[in-house]
């Protein structure tokens, strides 16, 4: 198989509360060739053993940051050069990650499963994608919406 090259992106972990969650987004950041993770507030953060057991090693490969807040962490990325930093957020105002037109390098805010992004993080990003949703719950299981969003950004990226 070809070895493609992958868009510059950057994963923002705002106070994900499950070492399984951020561990299998750890793995997804390996796969998809993310630039880094960015851990904000409780987000656990390797060495971690919980984390490690989900990443499968990929803790040990993917670039990580830990900040006090994802407002550090969104205002870090934007002096260091971000194109774009979209919030993946469910509700109303955002685009179907599968239409929206990425830019790069490109920020992805992901949220607590039961409070979300924090509303001052969500004010300072470029914008909100999200994953349609037509049953009765109204989010998946965060890395799972990771992954297809990652996806999502990969294709988008391969059509230009």
């Amino acid at each position: 198989m070809k070895k493609m090259t992958n868009p510059e992106i950057t994963i923002i972990l705002d106070r994900l509360r499950s070492a399984h969650n951020t561990g299998n987004i750890f793995r997804l950041a390996d796969a998809v060739g993310a630039r880094e993770i960015l851990c904000c507030g409780y987000t656990p953060f390797p060495p971690h053993p919980k984390l490690a057991k989900t990443a499968m090693g990929a803790e040990q490969t993917v670039k990580f940051r830990h900040f006090e807040n994802s407002v550090d962490a969104v205002k870090t990325m934007r002096s260091e050069g971000a194109a774009q930093i979209l919030a993946v957020e469910t509700g109303p105002n955002g685009i179907c990650a599968w239409e929206k037109k990425y830019e790069f390098p490109l920020g992805l805010v992901f949220g607590n499963e039961a409070l979300g992004i924090l509303p001052e993080t969500i004010s300072i990003c470029d914008g909100i994608v999200n994953l349609p949703m037509f049953g009765f719950k109204n989010s998946i299981n965060v890395g799972n919406c990771a992954a297809a969003v990652l996806y999502s950004v990969l294709a988008s990226s391969k059509k230009e």
